[in-house]
């Protein structure tokens, strides 16, 4: 492929997808604008150098998706990054957040995601913010749909707990009932 070609596609696919993939890291990283602005200007660099092998395959935004997954919980690995920061205020904080594609994102849940562990997390987020099938999620993770499931179903139960005022999923009805 020539480069004069190749940089048009890739800067195509930027354009149409950037902002998808920057609502799916604002999200994984929990409201983190900041940190999900780096982990997609990296997956991006990446993409880019591996952009004949991930042409070839067909799957450029499975690709991307497996690696901004990728990105994120290697991120979270990193030694250098700090857990806790001791400020003596408490920073201003925005009412309410949005993903780069324009929906809002309730503070409570961004701060439960932030509870669960990384790879659940990422399980939640692929399934129901990214809204992809089992097996796609099982591929950007690097795992078995069995582990999707199960992963996405303690997630949810997590957030469930935390976040009890939200409407209840109701309930199937049971026979013999009039509904």
């Amino acid at each position: 492929m020539r480069p004069k070609a190749r940089d048009a596609e890739f800067e195509d696919f930027v354009r149409r997808r950037r902002s998808h993939l920057l609502g799916t890291a604002v999200v994984l990283t929990a409201g983190d604008h900041h940190l999900a602005e780096d982990l997609v200007q990296g997956v991006l660099v990446r993409l880019y150098l591996a952009w004949g092998r991930a042409t070839r395959r067909g799957g450029v935004d499975a690709y991307a998706r497996r690696a901004l997954v990728k990105a994120f919980i290697d991120h979270r690995r990193r030694p250098s990054v700090s857990r806790e920061t001791a400020t003596a205020e408490l920073p201003d904080r925005a009412s309410a957040t949005a993903t780069a594609v324009g929906e809002p994102v309730d503070a409570e849940l961004l701060a439960a995601l932030r509870a669960l562990p990384e790879r659940m997390r990422a399980a939640v987020v692929l399934r129901h913010v990214a809204d992809l099938s089992v097996e796609d999620a099982a591929d950007a993770l690097g795992c078995s749909p069995g582990t999707v499931k199960s992963q996405t179903a303690r997630g949810l139960a997590k957030l469930r707990e935390a976040l009890p005022q939200a409407a209840p999923i109701p309930a199937a009805p049971h026979e013999g009932d009039p509904s």
